[in-house]
């Protein structure tokens, strides 16, 4: 088959597809020319950078595509409706990446309650500001509250345990409640009056989940965590409750627009905050690989 890769994968990945009688293109497009580039080929590869909707596909329609296949958990940046009317399959990688991106929305957690990132960044510039950063918070008993329990933040809620926090969660699925009887399950309210620190682990939704209104619903110097969607985060709102210490620190992977134009937000003193970095693993990426080889040898037949 003809294989199209946009975003990158790992070198032996590539390096299987081709061993495998591939034959492997790795390239990127600008949005109006991808839909007639993919016609050429069998499938595509995908990670969050290369967006698939309805015009690309519009223009890849009747042509050989017949596979899309995202690298990582997400498939917000395909239009999942246009590709079904197409005839095109669209797979991810679900599970690859979970762990990486709970021990990222952890440690962004342990620099918010240590100003990690603030202090290095201080000692690197040749200061000794031991007093302005001598009021950190312990984790031990505190509350974390998570919205969303699928696979990364049934990770995050073990992780989380382990280091002797609370474990609340707010998940509309019957089935993952069913399935995780130890988490006590709780409305939205519940979540945000009693939760110390509030973990996103959701797809990107149709509207912020964190808005000012549900800001004024959380506790006074509530931790805000975001490794799933920078959509998912109001971040006007949230720089709001930050600047007036509603929200005592947030630590954020994700954001509205990347690469991100919210300098502000981002240079915010009490902001602890990476590129994207969540599946950005040595090991993630090796069961990405894995997974991605078992959708085309299956799809190949």
């Amino acid at each position: 088959m003809r294989i199209l890769i946009t975003d990158g994968i790992s070198p032996a990945t590539k390096e299987r597809l081709v061993s495998l009688g591939h034959q492997v293109v790795e390239q990127s497009y600008p949005p109006e020319t991808l839909g007639n580039a993919l016609r050429a080929f069998d499938l595509v590869i995908v990670r969050s950078a290369t967006k698939i909707r309805k015009p690309q596909i519009d223009a890849a329609t009747g042509s050989r595509l017949k596979l899309i296949i995202r690298a990582g958990v997400g498939l917000d940046n395909i239009d999942l409706d246009a590709a079904r009317a197409a005839g095109i399959q669209v797979r991810a990688t679900p599970a690859a990446s979970t762990n990486a991106v709970a021990e990222l929305t952890i440690a962004l957690l342990f620099s918010c309650a240590r100003s990690i990132g603030q202090a290095s960044h201080s000692m690197k510039s040749g200061l000794w500001e031991k007093k302005a950063y001598a009021k950190g918070f312990e984790l031990l008993g505190k509350t974390i509250g998570i919205i969303g329990y699928g696979r990364i933040g049934q990770r995050v809620g073990e992780l989380a345990q382990a280091v002797g926090m609370r474990v609340i969660a707010h998940e509309p699925s019957v089935q993952i409640q069913r399935s995780c009887p130890e988490i006590q399950f709780v409305s939205m309210e519940q979540l945000c009056s009693e939760a110390d620190v509030i973990s996103l682990h959701l797809p990107a939704m149709d509207s912020p989940v964190i808005t000012a209104e549900r800001i004024r619903q959380m506790r006074d110097g509530v931790v805000i965590l975001n490794a799933s969607r920078g959509a998912n985060v109001d971040e006007d709102a949230l720089l709001d409750a930050l600047c007036s210490g509603k929200v005592r620190a947030a630590g954020l992977d994700v954001w509205s627009q990347e690469p991100n134009r919210n300098t502000a937000l981002a240079a915010h003193p009490r902001v602890s905050c990476t590129p994207h970095l969540g599946a950005s693993t040595l090991e993630a990426q090796d069961r990405i690989g894995q997974e991605i080889l078992s959708i085309v040898e299956s799809f190949a037949g």
